[in-house]
């Protein structure tokens, strides 16, 4: 994942890496083999593509020394080693053409039905059914429902199947010394942060390599350097990755017991997630509500339910929220509007949803999670 308005996300076989193989454990249910999502895609730049950043050979000699001293005084990590890596690295076209026109950029009624669909559907509720002991021991322990872990790993890389094919270390170094840059000197600081980002994810993937015994040269995952089922970024991995079954080790490409138990406590500990509460529910606007100003992806919980009914906006089942009476001017909320099919949709959205943005900071890309899991669960959500 990436905590971007990628994507992370990112729907993205890592045929092999350094790990040991785990014990067994069972097979994903057969299916046949879905397409490649858009976010993951190697599409052909498009006409108005960005332009990598101009380097010379002997520019990018000069940004792996720096990288490699400065990577290896922060980790302690032997200069040489990172040195030895870099050398074979490379600048690759496809990751620069990828992160160039991500699907965030679609209108919502466009962007959900690459997710909300039949198969992914039915493909969830097997998934669901196959490893639901599991699944629960990861609810029960950290509280996120065992639909949300699967939809996650259902739109990230179709339940394990789309995990990337990219050598990690080409995507992290290509963003990390050739960010794609628009030449609109209003977003230059934006991509001047995303290109610090990447170069930080490179030096963590050395470190989780030393801690976790990886061979880098061998991972694979997406064309932002996510890796494995959930599609963790280096820093992610580090941070919140856990031991699911108590084998002492933790392993997100090959044992799912310690991806459920991670993408959990992923939410548990980074989205701060709330056992039981509410993700978001539909909104109804008054005829005479002004419209309300909420622009951009972050998710910022100013309001309270009383405050948006105020504003001409309320809950179209209030029903559904009746145990929070009670804290109508206290539970922190917002409203985000989506382009629908049939016009705006209004929806009312509150911690959890802010839980799953941490994820991905895109606000289709957490809707998207939120209704998949819904459907997996068996409880369609309206699409409009």
């Amino acid at each position: 994942m990436i905590r971007r308005a990628l994507p992370c996300l990112v729907a993205l076989a890592l045929a092999a890496c350094a790990v040991p193989p785990p014990k067994s454990m069972p097979e994903a249910a057969p299916t046949p083999a879905a397409p490649v999502d858009p976010l993951a895609a190697e599409v052909p730049a498009p006409a108005d593509a960005p332009t990598p950043i101009p380097y010379s050979p002997a520019m990018e000699a000069a940004w792996r020394a720096d990288f490699a001293r400065e990577t290896a005084q922060r980790y302690r990590i032997p200069q040489a080693r990172i040195e030895a890596v870099l050398a074979s690295a490379q600048v690759r076209q496809p990751i620069i053409n990828a992160m160039s026109r991500p699907a965030e950029t679609k209108p919502w009624r466009d962007y959900r039905p690459l997710f909300i669909q039949p198969k992914r559907i039915d493909d969830g509720r097997a998934f669901l059914a196959q490893h639901r002991d599991a699944l629960q021991r990861a609810e029960d322990k950290y509280g996120v429902p065992k639909e949300i872990v699967v939809a996650i790993l259902g739109v990230e890389t179709s339940f394990g199947r789309v995990k990337g094919n990219h050598a990690v270390v080409d995507a992290l170094y290509t963003l990390a010394i050739a960010y794609p840059r628009t030449g609109d000197p209003a977003r230059a600081e934006r991509e001047n942060r995303r290109q610090a980002f990447f170069r930080d994810e490179l030096a963590q993937l050395f470190k989780l390599a030393e801690e976790e015994g990886f061979d880098i040269a061998s991972l694979k995952g997406s064309y932002a350097g996510a890796m494995g089922w959930g599609q963790f970024m280096p820093s992610s991995y580090r941070d919140y990755a856990v031991d699911g079954d108590g084998d002492g080790r933790r392993d997100l490409f090959n044992n799912l017991d310690d991806v459920f138990a991670s993408v959990a406590n992923y939410f548990a500990k980074k989205g701060s997630w709330q056992r039981g509460a509410p993700v978001m529910q539909r909104a109804v606007r008054d005829a005479t509500a002004a419209d309300y100003a909420n622009p951009g992806n972050a998710v910022t919980l100013n309001q309270s339910l009383d405050g948006l009914r105020a504003l001409g906006y309320r809950e179209a089942d209030p029903v559904a929220v009746l145990h929070l009476d009670n804290a109508r001017q206290t539970t922190p909320v917002t409203l985000i509007t989506l382009d629908g099919v049939s016009g705006p949709e209004y929806w009312i959205v509150y911690n959890n949803f802010k839980a799953i943005t941490t994820y991905n900071i895109s606000r289709l890309y957490a809707t998207a999670v939120y209704q998949l899991s819904q459907a997996i669960a068996g409880r369609d959500v309206e699409a409009s």
